[in-house]
């Protein structure tokens, strides 16, 4: 099938990476919707095309990200350009001989995980939460997205050290053994590893790749000027052309290229009101890291001091994945179904946090001595709890004991945003109970005070109360933004930041307000334990 050239956009960070420097590492930390897609996409099919036979690693934290976020955002581009799903690529399957697509070069012997290309160049899609995907390859190439979620020491013993070999095949490419590295900024000290190439970028090297790219562009000019005039160039702009491209591709195979950008810089496509939605959608930490992309200072003693990494998991339900069969529209179903979690015979447990802007539901399933906090949900604005409500339920709509553990403190009494005499609890309770909920409203009194819920928290995290709170890192992404920068201000949680308008972002970093419902949940499931009555199924978790 022939593909058709066409025109594509690309904003100037684009257009800069994927046209000019074209750096043999390029580690790109950017915000939401700039479009690391489009970067993903030209860059593997670049590898792919120009490499035919290649192995690529495109590295996942999780199978679920790269099924509904890495894989999709790429492969959709892909679809745009002419390049169409079993006939110019497959995933998921051996493409049949009937196709008569080239075979790689190395054999492959399970195609489970693997992105093929027509010319012979596969992409092995790897999982770090599920064993083998990584193997024992040579890879030519690696393509790693949403690396702030990447266990980088996984990444350094399992898999860097495969990008390696095949230089018999492809070593006079400069791209062959690059590594593409994206994701928006992280919040974390583990989740910050690739900011370290900010180090080894040269300033001065791109410079000179960008004055190389330049001089070749103002010599071809000339030379396709003197063509159109039916002058033949002088033998000595060809071999000054060649000296050129040869060099440059020296220089390029040595570089690489560290970029921060904001979701602003690809304004031209997104449009001024689609950044104003998602200052309005997202929490404001949120938006500071993922939008902006702004580096925000990390509580290293803040009010969750005991919490480490150990309390963070991963928890993909295989099983159902897989049976999607790379179906992507499936895939964009988003349900519990999705989560190896969630024991679905067991009662939901839930906690709310209440607030004129912003309003928050954790849940969470006590299993043994862990506190399973399974998933978090937000509105804003004009979105209130019946929403939020709304918004559980629907996630939640295959989970058989449709029966919910609702953990209120006497802030839930006030009426709901001062319009009415109907309270915050009563408002939620209803909410439930109208979507074919059964409820059990369980109310923990006055506030804990600061100090004391700051040890009780701690001592949980430390092993030394009943339950111990585990952390689904995929599911509460913004949550964990807001646990993990809470700050200690008077011997309590510092939360004077609840009070500032959102235009006041310099203060930004102080808002707990996820973080105070997953304290109520978390008090309630240790002090006020509710036994279910159903039988639970045994879980790995």
């Amino acid at each position: 099938m022939e593909i058709k050239a066409q025109k594509v956009y690309l904003n100037d960070v684009q257009r800069d990476l994927m046209t000019v420097v074209q750096a043999r590492h390029t580690v790109l930390v950017a915000g939401r919707a700039f479009g690391k897609g489009m970067v993903h996409a030209l860059w593997n099919r670049r590898n792919f095309e120009r490499m035919p036979g290649s192995i690529t690693g495109i590295v996942s934290a999780n199978i679920k990200r790269a099924l509904t976020n890495t894989l999709p955002s790429m492969l959709v581009h892909w679809e745009k350009w002419g390049l169409k799903r079993n006939i110019n690529w497959c995933i998921g399957i051996k493409p049949p001989k009937a196709w008569g697509w080239k075979e790689p070069i190395f054999p492959v012997q399970n195609y489970e995980n693997v992105l093929s290309f027509c010319n012979g160049s596969v992409g092995y899609i790897i999982s770090q939460d599920r064993t083998g995907t990584s193997n024992s390859q040579s890879y030519d190439a690696l393509d790693v997205d949403e690396a702030k979620f990447i266990d980088f020491e996984q990444f350094k013993n399992e898999t860097l050290p495969a990008l390696r070999g095949n230089r018999q095949y492809f070593g006079n490419h400069f791209f062959h053994h690059s590594m593409l590295i994206s994701s928006d900024m992280p919040v974390t000290k583990k989740g910050s590893w690739f900011l370290e190439y900010d180090k080894k970028c040269d300033p001065e090297l791109i410079e000179l790749i960008r004055a190389y790219v330049a001089e070749i562009r103002h010599i071809e000019i000339r030379v396709e000027e003197m063509l159109r005039k039916g002058i033949t160039p002088p033998p000595y702009l060809r071999s000054e052309l060649k000296r050129l491209h040869r060099d440059l591709c020296r220089l390029r195979s040595v570089a690489v290229d560290y970029r921060e950008v904001s979701t602003i810089d690809n304004l031209v496509v997104l449009g001024e009101a689609f950044i104003k939605q998602l200052k309005r959608d997202l929490p404001p930490l949120t938006f500071q890291t993922s939008v902006l992309c702004k580096r925000i200072g990390i509580s290293r003693d803040g009010f969750y001091s005991s919490m480490k990494e150990s309390h963070k998991y991963s928890a993909a339900n295989f099983s159902h994945l897989d049976n999607c069969e790379y179906d992507f529209d499936k895939l964009k179903d988003v349900s519990s179904l999705m989560d190896a979690d969630v024991d679905m015979m067991q009662q939901l447990c839930v906690a709310f946090d209440y607030n004129a802007n912003i309003n928050w539901l954790v849940t969470g399933q006590p299993r043994g001595r862990k506190l399973l906090v399974l998933k978090s949900f937000y509105v804003k604005y004009e979105r209130k709890l019946e929403a939020l409500v709304d918004d559980f339920c629907k996630y939640y709509r295959y989970h058989r004991n449709k029966h919910v553990v609702f953990y209120y403190d006497a802030t839930a009494k006030q009426g709901a945003y001062a319009v009415d005499n109907v309270t915050f609890a009563t408002v939620i309770e209803n909410a439930f109970k109208s979507r074919g909920w059964f409820v059990t409203c369980v109310d923990i009194g006055n506030p804990m005070k600061q100090i004391l819920k700051h040890l009780l928290i701690n001592r949980m995290f430390d092993g030394k109360s009943k339950l111990i709170p585990m952390i689904n890192r995929e599911n509460n992404e913004d949550l964990l933004i807001s646990i993990q920068t809470a700050g200690i201000y008077n011997g309590g949680k510092d939360k004077r930041g609840e009070k500032l308008g959102e235009s006041e972002e310099n203060k930004l970093e102080n808002r707990t307000d996820g973080s105070d419902a997953f304290d109520t949940l978390c008090i309630g499931c240790e002090q006020f334990p509710q036994h279910d009555a159903s039988i639970a199924v045994t879980s790995s978790f």
